[in-house]
């Protein structure tokens, strides 16, 4: 009897031991990124596709210094024996998706299928993505009330954006990145002096900015015009439209100069209105003060919730992302 409890514990203990140190170890794929922003974002998307066999380690692109950036990516992984089976590269798409290889670095984003890219300009335009952004308010502010339409005026704005930035794709494609350089278009479809209430004010002068721009292009370049229309349709292609345009334009551009523009105002407001609606309804000014407080320590900054504005896991683009990823796990 002793002999059996004894086996009966040993085989409890080898049972135990076996399911804290399993006999087939997981097989580590390697992902670079290209910065501490882009950390979080990647862990979130590679996350969802281990498995018992494998798990992604995200990393930043250098061990032995701090150099950071898309190309310091790409030196890491690209022409090396172990990409595809234990490295990928995970790097911010910018122009090279809609280049579609008229660039040797967009030739090697493209068409490696170890190197996945976000098919919008970057991270920031995910987190831009119009249909979160109440969202973003509410959780901000802890106020539900809609005071302002922010699908209809990104669609707004992309559109009015649009045409000028076929000319800014168009001459990358060109290898020119000096006769219309993405500072001078980003200068043209920023947010001024912007209004929720009457948000046509702002959009009708960067229309009106817009339009001086396209017109003095089209006169200095009119053996380019035919071609600019005709790289609106090779773009629909690709997923880019009048309406969409802003999730092809620089990341930072549309969060620092667009959609914080909007953001801070509208979020203003709706603090003002909680705070009011305590005053209100506070009984005496102990309870004021108190419910108060407590109301401001339950903010969160607006950056903060952008930055986790998860809407974007609908948007096609990122849907063509999770796809990329599921075939490289399919194929291993």
């Amino acid at each position: 009897m002793a002999k059996t409890l004894i086996e009966n514990l040993s085989s409890s203990y080898f049972k135990a031991a076996n399911q804290l140190y399993p006999q087939k170890t997981k097989h580590k794929i390697v992902a670079y990124v290209e910065s501490y922003d882009d950390v979080a974002f990647w862990r979130m998307v590679l996350e969802e596709f281990e498995t018992d066999e494998y798990y992604f380690e995200v990393m930043l692109p250098s061990a032995t210094s701090l150099s950071k950036g898309k190309k310091m990516v790409l030196m890491n992984t690209l022409n090396v024996d172990e990409l595809g089976s234990n490295m990928i590269a995970c790097v911010d798409s910018d122009y090279d998706f809609l280049l579609q290889g008229a660039t040797a670095t967009s030739r090697k984003i493209n068409n490696s299928k170890y190197v996945f890219q976000t098919y919008v300009y970057a991270i920031e335009n995910y987190f831009c993505y119009a249909d979160g952004l109440h969202e973003v308010c509410v959780q901000s502010t802890l106020n539900d009330k809609r005071l302002f339409d922010f699908d209809d005026f990104m669609k707004r704005y992309s559109q009015i954006a649009y045409p000028l930035f076929l000319w800014s794709v168009w001459f990358y494609r060109q290898h020119d990145t000096h006769t219309f350089p993405m500072n001078d278009f980003n200068s043209y479809v920023r947010i001024r002096n912007f209004n929720f209430r009457h948000p046509e004010y702002t959009l009708e002068k960067m229309e009106k900015d817009v339009s001086a721009k396209l017109s003095k292009l089209q006169r200095h370049f009119p053996q380019f015009v035919v071609k600019v229309d005709d790289l609106s349709e090779e773009l629909k292609l690709l997923g880019l439209f009048p309406e969409t345009t802003y999730l092809y334009i620089q990341g930072h551009h549309i969060m620092d100069n667009v959609v914080m523009k909007l953001l801070n105002p509208v979020c203003a407001v709706l603090r003002r209105e909680r705070e009011e609606e305590i005053k209100r309804l506070a009984e005496h000014e102990e309870q004021y003060h108190n419910e108060l407080t407590s109301y401001e320590n339950s903010q969160i900054n607006i950056e903060v919730m952008l930055r986790r504005n998860g809407k974007y896991k609908e948007l096609y683009l990122y849907k063509q992302l999770q796809a990329d990823v599921r075939d490289f796990i399919g194929s291993k």
